[in-house]
């Protein structure tokens, strides 16, 4: 009797209001409406275990969005006073708590979340998907691929989940701008981790980027009449802010800029020519 599952059970016994299901040691109810038509003591039939408003353990054959574990995306029906409640295919909607919520989720949004069993029992979702995410994919280095953030760290960078379902990382020194929890990014892999996780990165190859970056650079100089107030030695935090760029970066496209000769450096300023 395994909660949160899928499993093959045996009809043991009819009741007026419905069907008891076994394992061999014990039994669990499958409601009378639910009970398919013609079915006996002895058949075998596969049923989804859940527990009920009543905190009773029920049998369905209806099939959940997602089972225990398994991670993807639900709709939030609506927000209340513990946490918010997921559409999931049940007539109980999934509970995610608060304290499970990486960020404050809205109604009809749709989250990427994970079962799992709380400390009470019960079935309940998390956003802390780390843990159940795939770590075998079929993608290699420069394979091209969607990845949904699902947490960021200052000390390691942003969590992403390719395909909504394998773990990747995009690591602190490529994880430049600011990232948002849900949002959903193409990405590049960089390399592949012995355990099967990816690198991530959403900058191109370095010759390829370097182009990118200083066409950004060349248009904020334009935002600001071809005059930028301050050159490449200003702290990384204002550079960050004005190019979502980090520091080294930046100079290397100033640098390129300044080899084309669309760009001059004057009193800590630079001019676009």
């Amino acid at each position: 009797m395994n909660l949160g599952e899928k499993q093959i059970l045996t009809i043991d016994r009819f009741k007026e209001f419905g069907a008891y299901l076994t394992d061999g040691s014990g039994s669990v109810l499958l409601p009378k409406k639910e009970v398919p038509e013609g079915a006996k003591a002895g058949d075998r039939i596969e049923v989804f275990l859940y527990k009920d408003s009543s905190d009773r353990l029920i049998a369905t054959v209806r099939q959940p969005a997602l089972v225990l574990h398994q991670v993807g995306l639900l709709k939030v029906r609506e927000t209340g006073k513990i946490g918010a409640f997921l559409e999931w295919g049940l007539p109980k909607d999934l509970l995610l708590p608060f304290h499970e919520q990486t960020r404050r989720v809205r109604s009809q949004e749709e989250v990427l979340v994970a079962p799992y069993i709380d400390k009470s029992g019960r079935l309940a979702a998390t956003m802390n998907v780390y843990p159940y995410l795939e770590k075998e994919s079929p993608y290699q280095k420069d394979s091209r691929v969607r990845a949904r953030i699902y947490e960021t760290s200052a000390n390691f960078g942003v969590f992403a989940a390719v395909d909504d379902r394998y773990s990747a990382l995009i690591p602190k020194n490529e994880a430049q701008g600011d990232w948002r929890i849900g949002e959903v990014v193409e990405a590049r892999v960089t390399g592949v981790l012995p355990d099967g996780r990816l690198n991530l990165s959403v900058r191109e190859k370095a010759y390829l980027q370097l182009e990118k970056d200083a066409e950004l650079v060349l248009k904020v100089i334009g935002e600001y009449e071809g005059v930028l107030p301050f050159d490449d030695k200003v702290p990384p935090e204002m550079i960050r802010r004005e190019f979502s760029l980090s520091k080294n970066a930046f100079k290397r496209a100033v640098g390129h800029l300044l080899k084309e000769g669309k760009v001059e450096i004057r009193g800590r300023r630079i001019y676009r020519i």
